[in-house]
């Protein structure tokens, strides 16, 4: 595994069709949108589960019941996952003892182990070293960086009780947002069965429940991405994790559909690579110049060919680059 050495930022087109990209679990699950603009979004933890289950799929992991011991590619924040559990492996495969947080947790409780190790410092001879202290915690975040692809990506809070510290993650996403307003469509079903006798009796034998559905019935959505080294450096996160991200990204929907979601696909993936760590443009101003507009202003798009693509009037086929600024190239990746 090779350090990162640069600096990267991404683009992340994708659409939906007769689907629910990401519903809202306080407005009856319908589709996630800014009450002001009528834009959708799609929301980063909804991104960043994708990515995770695709890992999970990729590497062949078993995400419901994971073997003991080490594995550069398991994943911390899975289905039914429960976080003390994944704390406590740390330091059982580390042979510390763990020190365990208050159910309630505070910002200054998560910092009193460390305190109580500053104090011991103070007391006690330089050689002794004190359990649970930050040394250990210390240890354990780096054995949860070495062996969850997703603590070492995206970061992660592991303070919750058992203590691995806290990451902050090299890969950051934002909200996804539709190009153009969306309409969010409510639709009636019927499922032909019931699932009690008691509602079988009621309907005297008709036996049917009758359901809602939310979709959009098209929208294109755009999302911005983060790659710092510096952070990187700090989780061990690599150019071959990023490159799976890269991977996760163009191929993801295609292992994630369902009834609810309808057809989503990843439409373009655009990656600015900078040659220094620093960067050598502003990412704001690299997302500014690639443009995804409507072909045809006022007209109902339903499929991806009502839209184009440009950087700086310029449309890339895939794996074609160019360069928008001394020290920075532009790749599209699919």
């Amino acid at each position: 595994m090779m350090n990162l050495a640069n600096r990267y930022d991404f683009v992340l087109i994708f659409d939906v069709k007769d689907g629910n990209p990401n519903g809202d679990p306080d407005a009856g699950n319908m589709p996630r949108m800014d009450a002001e603009s009528g834009h959708g979004l799609v929301t980063d933890v909804s991104l960043k589960r994708k990515i995770r289950n695709f890992v999970g799929l990729v590497k062949d992991q078993d995400v419901r019941e994971p073997e003991p011991g080490e594995k550069r590619f398991e994943i911390y924040v899975r289905e039914k996952a429960i976080l003390n559990h994944q704390n406590q492996r740390a330091y059982a495969a580390l042979k510390l003892d763990a020190v365990e947080l208050p159910d309630e947790v505070s910002a200054e409780d998560n910092m009193f182990v460390a305190a109580e190790t500053a104090d011991a410092k103070k007391k006690k001879p330089a050689k002794e070293k004190r359990k649970g202290g930050a040394d250990d915690v210390g240890s354990a975040r780096q054995w949860m960086c070495q062996n969850f692809f997703d603590v070492r990506t995206f970061g992660a809070v592991m303070s919750t009780k058992i203590n691995c510290g806290q990451v902050r993650g090299p890969v950051q996403l934002t909200f996804a947002r539709s190009v153009e307003p969306i309409v969010a469509l409510e639709h009636s079903i019927t499922r032909m069965a019931v699932a009690t006798e008691a509602e079988a009796e009621k309907q005297q034998g008709d036996n049917r429940t009758m359901g809602r559905k939310h979709t959009v019935p098209y929208g294109v959505y755009v999302a911005h991405g983060f790659v710092s080294s510096f952070l990187a450096k700090q989780t061990g996160f690599g150019d071959d994790d990023l490159e799976l991200v890269f991977q996760a990204l163009a191929q993801m929907f295609e292992h994630d559909r369902s009834a609810a979601r309808g057809e989503m696909s990843t439409r373009g993936l655009y990656v600015f690579k900078h040659d220094s760590e620093l960067g050598n443009a502003p990412a704001h101003a690299l997302f500014d110049r690639l443009q995804v507009k409507p072909k045809e202003e006022g007209a109902v798009a339903r499929s991806f060919d009502a839209y184009s693509v440009l950087f700086d009037d310029q449309s890339l086929s895939v794996g074609q680059s160019v360069q928008p600024a001394p020290g920075v190239t532009l790749t599209r990746r699919c």
